[in-house]
């Protein structure tokens, strides 16, 4: 691992990918298709929009929308519904304590999500959940997370909507500018933690990686804490064509905890980290051969980036592992499948 300028370009505008038939055969298999009472195109229809800003007057790049009245019951209705039908399946005895508090929109980045807080009206407890386009290749990323992944994702698909839960956490961006100097900080957890998500991303092909689209959840343990970084942004799964784009250690942002990984964890360490990662996805990949083989043939037959990204990942991880048969795939799933391969091939 090495601390470097950020080298890579990220295309400013990702094409969207439909889901395929095969792909909408395997959401049903595997129960993340559910029908919605409404739809994302549905959300678009707001009246007005303000900035939302955080508790220190900062503006978060979200705008929280304004329904005309007419339309605000059946929106709201309908979001407490897919939020029952994400969390109890579809309990709606659930459905009377509960309401939706705000609805915020992005505009920043190229998902463009729905994030809509919802809170218990007996104790004020709130949480949140994400409405997105559907698109294909982030599906494959949260699947492939759940699967192959220490972390469960739970989402729902349905025509061209999808739905995610929170994930929980301090974004990475947070925690490198206010928590990474604070002296109770376990900088060798923290630094272990970063290894082997750098090793997860790069063997699953999931790709920008910056601070902001990661987070870090602090578990207090009865000596210190515990860490873990999980990834919160699934739309650059296997879709670039550059190598360095599925190393989180190559983005700038993430150089102050780069440079922590280097000051407190020597190369025979490093090394460990990442072949005990390696060999927790080896088991990971046997536990469910089925139902990975089920999403690699969906994917590898599936269109979810460019011919020239193709072309050049295919190529840079040839001259990476030093193998030719990289050249030969001719899809994105062809690449994944390969290269899940051969991160696990020597254990």
């Amino acid at each position: 691992m090495g601390q470097t300028a950020d080298p890579n370009h990220i295309s400013k505008k990702k094409q969207y990918y439909p889901v395929t038939e095969q792909l909408a055969r395997y959401l049903r298999e595997y129960d993340r298709a559910a029908p919605l009472p409404i739809t994302y195109q549905d959300l678009l229809h707001f009246t007005d929009a303000y900035p939302l800003y955080d508790r220190w007057g900062h503006d978060t790049l979200w705008q929280t929308v304004v329904y005309d009245q007419g339309q605000m019951h059946e929106i709201y209705e309908g979001l407490t519904r897919i939020y029952v039908q994400l969390k109890s399946g579809g309990n709606e005895s659930l459905m009377e304590q509960l309401s939706v508090q705000r609805v915020d929109y992005c505009t920043f980045g190229n998902s463009n999500p729905f994030r809509i807080r919802i809170v218990n009206l007996l104790n004020d407890n709130y949480d949140y959940f994400y409405f997105k386009k559907a698109d294909a290749s982030r599906i494959y990323g949260l699947e492939l997370e759940h699967v192959l992944s220490p972390n469960r994702i739970n989402y729902l698909v349905h025509g061209g909507s999808l739905i995610e839960e929170h994930i929980a956490g301090i974004p990475g961006d947070e925690f490198i500018k206010h928590y990474l100097g604070r002296p109770n900080l376990n900088k060798v957890r923290l630094a272990k933690e970063f290894v082997k998500f750098n090793e997860r991303c790069f063997a699953l092909l999931l790709g920008d990686m910056r601070s902001y689209n990661y987070v870090v959840a602090v578990t207090p343990d009865f000596e210190e804490e515990q860490y873990r970084v999980r990834p919160i942004d699934f739309d650059q799964q296997t879709y670039e064509g550059r190598k360095t784009m599925y190393l989180p250690q190559y983005f700038k942002d993430n150089n102050p905890i780069v440079a922590l990984c280097m000051k407190w964890l020597q190369p025979e360490t490093m090394k460990q980290y990442q072949n005990e990662e390696r060999t927790l996805l080896f088991r990971r990949i046997r536990a469910a051969r089925y139902r990975l083989k089920d999403l690699i043939d969906c994917m590898r037959q599936d269109t979810i980036s460019t011919p020239e990204k193709v072309r050049q990942l295919r190529e840079e991880l040839a001259r990476h592992h030093g193998l030719d048969e990289f050249l030969l795939c001719r899809s994105m799933g062809d690449i994944v499948r390969l290269q899940l391969k051969l991160m696990v091939r020597h254990l």
